[in-house]
């Protein structure tokens, strides 16, 4: 018995309407108490409030399950991505119900006003749908889900608990990865930024023999085939397939920079995973390293269907290091696992000269054997602050210095192109557009 009242007790709200009707208690016994005429009428209204608290606590509690509600959620979250999820409430009462919902989310999100209010007719059932962006790979602790119920009456609120505690991975975008797969399928990658890059020349790799159509070019007719069939045939060229593609991710402390709420390790994790689906829709080989101040994961370049969810499954573990990049590291594993010629895409990131130099024998070295692309991050906010007009002493000074360290970067660039490094300076925004765009262009050009 004792339980049952607490439990009562621990579930049972006062709402605003209550308050008022005791305020309006308090005004008429105090006018009553001026006003002899009034009578009676102060403890009748007092009385008629008590009433309708009992019949609205009875109609509440005559039932043990008068609300159901479940949340819909995914098996995995996408980082930086909106994830939908949803609450599923089914009014079981015999009347129309108010109703406040609350889902605890994980506390990654510093959220407390996720709060849902609905109306449900007796019998209804609802879907309430919301989103929610991690930024941030790992595990997300979801807790219960509590539910505030009113009758008609308004006057109290009953709360239910519904056990909804489950623990959801947050992976890298595959969310973003998906998309790009799709519109590289359907070839409409121009949708997102995606740029068309026309061949220059043919491939080493013929596919088949074909009509003529007006547009094809006139040095690919085929004699032999157009004498055989009496009309013009032309040779079909495709993509050299089967290349190897790596993306060699650095997890070094300058790659914990946050935009947007992302480190630059996430944008590059994101890109990489991208990277990796294009290549394989191209029917290339896409292989990933890590590299911190020790090697992290390797995965050998293939193209088999599992391949994807390899990369997926390990990037989803890597966090950033707060050591310098191990380049002598980098460059022996670069050698003994990458076995042949291939396209190896380094993201990392450099904020001064002095930091490339100490890299820059390692990634010419790896560049006498490989196509090596350096891709590192423009820092927005300091060009945002070089683009402003400086309106005191002060502001020039600090102008100055960021204008000195974006043009440090655009340096970097040409010191790279000085040794026969291609690069790409990017906002970590357009990262992966434009690394998908330098793929596809180095494909059409034949460079690998």
């Amino acid at each position: 018995m004792k339980k049952v009242f607490s439990l009562f007790y621990k579930n049972l709200f006062l709402t605003n309407r209550l308050f008022a009707g005791l305020t309006l208690c308090v005004v008429v016994f105090l006018f009553g108490f001026f006003f002899k005429w009034l009578g009676i009428i102060p403890e009748l209204v007092f009385y008629t409030l008590i009433l309708l608290i009992l019949v609205d606590v009875l109609m509440l509690y005559n039932t043990s399950k008068g609300i159901f509600a479940r949340r819909h959620a995914p098996e995995r979250l996408s980082n930086s991505d909106d994830n939908e999820l949803g609450i599923y409430i089914e009014n079981l009462y015999s009347f129309t119900t108010t109703i406040g919902i609350i889902d605890e989310i994980p506390f990654q999100f510093q959220k407390r006003d996720v709060w849902f209010k609905t109306t449900l007719l007796s019998r209804q059932q609802k879907q309430i749908n919301y989103f929610l962006r991690p930024t941030k790979r790992g595990e997300y602790e979801f807790g219960d889900i509590r539910v505030y119920v009113r009758s008609p009456l308004g006057l109290i609120s009953r709360r239910y608990t519904f056990e909804q505690a489950e623990t959801l991975p947050v992976y890298p975008s595959f969310l973003q990865m998906r998309k790009y797969e799709l519109m590289a399928i359907s070839n409409r990658l121009s949708e997102v930024g995606i740029k068309k890059i026309r061949r220059l020349g043919h491939s080493m790799e013929f596919e088949q023999v074909k009509n003529y159509v007006p547009g094809d070019d006139y040095r690919t007719i085929n004699w032999k085939a157009t004498a055989r069939q009496g009309s013009f045939m032309v040779n079909s060229y495709t993509d050299e397939k089967s290349q190897h593609v790596y993306c060699v991710i650095d997890k070094s402390r300058s790659m914990q920079m946050p935009f947007d709420g992302l480190s630059l390790l996430d944008y590059a994790i994101n890109a990489s995973l991208v990277l990796s689906s294009v290549a394989l829709i191209k029917e290339d080989k896409a292989g990933v390293i890590t590299v911190g101040e020790k090697i992290g994961s390797v995965i050998p370049a293939d193209r088999r269907p599992v391949q994807l969810n390899r990369i997926l499954e390990v990037l989803y573990k890597e966090k950033t290091r707060y050591l310098e990049t191990n380049m002598e590291a980098l460059y022996s594993t670069v050698r003994s696992v990458i076995k042949q010629r291939s396209l190896v895409v380094f993201f990392t990131n450099y904020e001064s000269m002095s930091a490339l130099q100490r890299q820059l024998p390692f990634l010419k070295r790896i560049a006498k054997f490989h196509l090596l692309m350096v891709v590192f991050f423009e820092n927005t906010e300091l060009k945002a602050i070089s683009e402003q007009p400086a309106k005191d002493v002060e502001n020039i000074y600090i102008k100055t210095i960021a204008e000195k360290f974006a043009n440090e970067k655009k340096v970097i660039v040409k010191e790279l192109a000085k040794h026969g490094i291609q690069s790409i300076l990017t906002a970590p925004k357009n990262l992966t557009i434009n690394t998908v765009n330098r793929y596809l262009e180095i494909k059409a050009r034949q460079r690998i």
